[in-house]
């Protein structure tokens, strides 16, 4: 029997194994949104006020309404997971604020109209959210 085709399996192993190793040092999808450099936190922290997170949320940063619908945002930044799924990077927390449906299908969270500008800005201030 020819060798060439134990060859090419132990190759294509080789090669199996490397691509594997390679995503597992993946922390998910790559961020490709524009940066967060011009982005304000302090308007992130009004913008969740003005358009309604609070009503379904709760922040560490104010003290009412403190909303019960959907998850407590104390330390989001060091959350893994955006909803329990998505990796939680800027560019797909910048999406996910504005069209968290269009992300997770049947989440309870609706899409909120906001520019991109501040979507940045209430991403920015998300992820300040440090202490637990």
């Amino acid at each position: 029997m020819p060798r060439t085709g134990h060859a090419f399996r132990g190759k294509s192993a080789h090669w199996l194994l490397l691509a594997c190793f390679s995503l597992a040092a993946c922390d998910g999808p790559p961020d490709r949104t524009p940066t967060l450099g011009d982005a304000s936190a302090a308007n992130g922290l009004r913008l969740v006020s003005d358009k309604g997170c609070v009503a379904c949320h709760t922040f560490p940063d104010i003290p009412w309404p403190r909303g019960g619908l959907g998850p407590s945002l104390q330390g989001f930044a060091r959350q893994g997971l955006i909803a329990g799924q998505l990796p939680n990077q800027p560019g797909v927390l910048m999406q996910f604020v504005r069209n968290a449906p269009g992300l997770v299908p049947g989440t309870a969270m609706p899409a909120i109209t906001m520019t991109d500008q501040e979507a940045r800005d209430v991403t920015a201030y998300l992820l300040t959210l440090q202490s637990r």
